[in-house]
């Protein structure tokens, strides 16, 4: 057998990788710029639609964007570093085209929602920490605004959207599995839409275990799992998209009960 060439075998020089990194720079930056120029066309483009003055947040559409170039073949980008760039793209473009702000609350983990919230809507939107769920859920209600806050063991706040129907769940933090369990939700005054992969959260008063909860769903067809209870509520996550008139929610234990929003499910699942 003939010996392979050694000079082929050999790696390329640190100087040639460094040059190579370098031209590729040169080329991604006008790329990036250009982007980030487009949000004015975007804004202009609402304006003329009938949207001027609307947030402009829709995660549908982000989460497709992000699904679309997940699935592409790549040979050293990771979920992650694909995730992160383009959340700062996404954001970094929103705020350009309005408000656009974040409230967190964190209870006694700030500093982990905080990264969580940075991580899914990127650096370009103001961040500020509220003392109370009230306070980000009343940011949330703002033009522009999002409130992110813990899912806390001594926490119902989320109890507080069934008689707010307008300010809804739309997004779990983090967004992807890898970075740990769910954290966080986000809300905001905006249009909850399916995406094909989807999580409905849902608040019932029923003094049923969960786990008899969750048989008296599956027995109907809905597969939930327990997240949390507090204030004599209990939070759910009901697997796919449900609409808040579905008639098996209808049937299901409670007095008081209801759909609170939804969320893609992470990325990388």
């Amino acid at each position: 057998m003939a010996k392979a060439d050694s000079k082929s075998a050999r790696p390329p020089s640190l100087e040639a990788v460094r040059a190579r990194l370098d031209a590729i720079d040169a080329e991604l930056l006008p790329l990036i710029d250009e982007r980030a120029s487009l949000a004015a066309q975007v804004a202009a483009a609402k304006a003329a639609a009938g949207d001027a003055g609307k947030f402009g947040l829709r995660p549908a559409r982000e989460n497709a964007i992000l699904r679309k170039l997940l699935d592409q073949a790549r040979r050293g980008a990771g979920d992650a570093l694909v995730v992160r760039l383009w959340r700062e793209l996404i954001g970094d473009s929103l705020a350009r085209q309005g408000p656009f702000h974040l409230s967190v609350w964190g209870d006694r983990d700030a500093a982990r929602v905080v990264d969580f919230a940075r991580n899914r809507f990127g650096s370009a939107p103001p961040l500020a920490l509220a003392a109370r769920p009230e306070d980000a859920l009343a940011a949330a209600r703002t033009l522009g605004g999002v409130g992110v806050l813990a899912l806390a063991p001594d926490s119902a706040w989320w109890g507080r959207l069934l008689a707010e129907p307008r300010l809804k769940v739309f997004a779990a933090l983090p967004c992807l599995a890898a970075w740990g369990p769910m954290t966080a939700l986000a809300v905001a005054e905006i249009a909850v839409e399916p995406t094909g992969s989807d999580q409905t959260f849902w608040v019932t008063d029923a003094a049923q275990a969960p786990a008899a909860i969750e048989e008296t769903l599956g027995r109907d067809g809905v597969a939930a799992t327990f997240l949390m209870a507090a204030g004599g509520l209990k939070l759910f996550s009901l697997a796919g998209f449900h609409q808040p008139d579905d008639p098996r929610l209808a049937r299901a234990p409670g007095s008081l009960a209801g759909v609170i929003g939804a969320a893609p499910a992470p990325l990388d699942v």
